[in-house]
């Protein structure tokens, strides 16, 4: 190979153990800082939907509440897929690719839901293309621009309490290049990952950390907090 790429010192194991030790301190206060701010997330206020909101779904059309699938967690991404869309969003695409099996998720109590503009068939056919699984629907009003996602993308966390739903969390950008696990996904929840070393309000349900964790076909009744899953 005639490219070149940069070239870092050669140097002995000690040195090479040193350099890393260095590092590795760095990256542990990285993900304690990162600890610390999903904690201070689970702190913010919350913000009532006051309206009703239509999807389509591939049973009918859906309000809010319906796409919790019975459970008291909603992530929603607005992925960009527009009607007739000849060039869907590479970046977009990317984010659809990286969702976790949401087995995990539901077993957090937690549904994930994608929304778009497109029409529903349109969104079908292109979530076959992808070979993806999680749920999508069509938005049909002003869901999306209520929520600060008039165009382009972005995520909103919401929750359910009794027959009331608030939204806690919302991001878009490069708040979005995180995404990819469970974890990451749980983290932006108010409810977090729901296991006992994490900071969280009082009345937080939790678990000692990975305690609950299955392999994607395993969880039974026993593990899963709500819903019938997805």
């Amino acid at each position: 190979m005639t490219d070149q790429i940069p070239h870092q010192p050669v140097v002995s194991r000690g040195k090479w153990m040193a350099a890393h030790e260095a590092l590795l301190a760095k990256e542990k206060e990285l993900t304690q800082a990162h600890d610390r701010l999903a904690a201070e997330r689970r702190l913010q206020p919350w913000e009532k939907v006051e309206k009703d909101y239509v999807f389509v779904t591939p049973s009918g059309n859906a309000g809010l509440a319906d796409l919790f699938d019975g459970r008291r967690q909603l992530i929603v991404y607005h992925h960009m897929l527009k009607p007739a869309d000849p060039a869907p969003c590479s970046g977009c695409g990317m984010v659809g690719d990286q969702i976790p099996h949401l087995a995990h998720l539901n077993a957090r109590d937690t549904s994930l839901v994608f929304v778009s503009r497109a029409p529903l068939d349109e969104i079908q056919a292109f979530r076959a293309r992808m070979g993806w699984q999680m749920p999508w629907v069509e938005t049909t009003d002003d869901f999306g621009a209520n929520f600060d996602v008039p165009k382009y993308f972005g995520l909103n966390v919401f929750i359910r309490d009794g027959g009331d739903i608030f939204r806690t969390y919302f991001t878009k950008g490069r708040g979005v290049e995180t995404l990819g696990t469970a974890w990451t996904l749980l983290d932006l929840t108010p409810l977090g990952r729901q296991e006992t070393w994490e900071d969280a309000p009082d009345g937080t349900p939790q678990k000692p950390a990975h305690e609950w964790i299955r392999l994607h076909d395993e969880y039974g009744d026993d593990h899963v907090l709500a819903g019938a899953g997805q």
